[in-house]
């Protein structure tokens, strides 16, 4: 079954992720804009200048977003899954994988941040650290045991070149 949803137990084959990446940034994001909506909190006064939100704004979410393309498209290319809950073919140490470990992670945390700029809202803010928690604990750090328990010494001297983030 090579599209199950995350913890299928279709496949022992993957890393068990808590949920798709995406979904928890988005489902944040929706949280985030929320929140605004019952509980207004701008932000501070210093970033709510149109120039920073619609200038910095945009482009935060284009270089996020090229970012997170060009690691999608090296999976690809190399020809490994690039859902999490399928199983990895290869180790893609090439092309944004050679700066950060997590480019796709990476982009999501841009766009995250960026569109909570351009909608001013401090809630985006808030709930980003206990977004990249859930993200080490339920993703990062199952990917990553994974990653070293089917590849060994490939993973882990990988690793040991890149960092995690940036």
């Amino acid at each position: 079954m090579p599209d199950a949803p995350p913890n299928s137990a279709a496949s022992p084959d993957n890393a068990g992720v808590l949920a798709p990446p995406p979904v928890l940034y988005a489902g944040t994001a929706l949280l985030a804009m929320a929140l605004h909506w019952l509980i207004p909190m701008s932000l501070p006064e210093v970033l709510m200048a149109e120039q920073t939100r619609f200038g910095v704004g945009p482009v935060l979410a284009v270089l996020s977003i090229v970012l997170a393309v060009a690691a999608v498209r090296r999976f690809r290319k190399i020809g490994t899954a690039v859902r999490p809950w399928q199983p990895t073919t290869a180790i893609v140490p090439s092309g944004p994988y050679r700066f950060t470990r997590n480019p796709m992670y990476l982009g999501l945390s841009g766009l995250y941040l960026a569109i909570g700029l351009m909608v001013a809202s401090l809630w985006f803010v808030v709930l980003f650290a206990p977004l990249i928690i859930v993200m080490q604990r339920g993703v990062i750090l199952r990917e990553e045991g994974y990653l070293a328990r089917k590849f060994g010494a490939e993973y882990t001297d990988y690793k040991a070149k890149v960092r995690r983030w940036l």
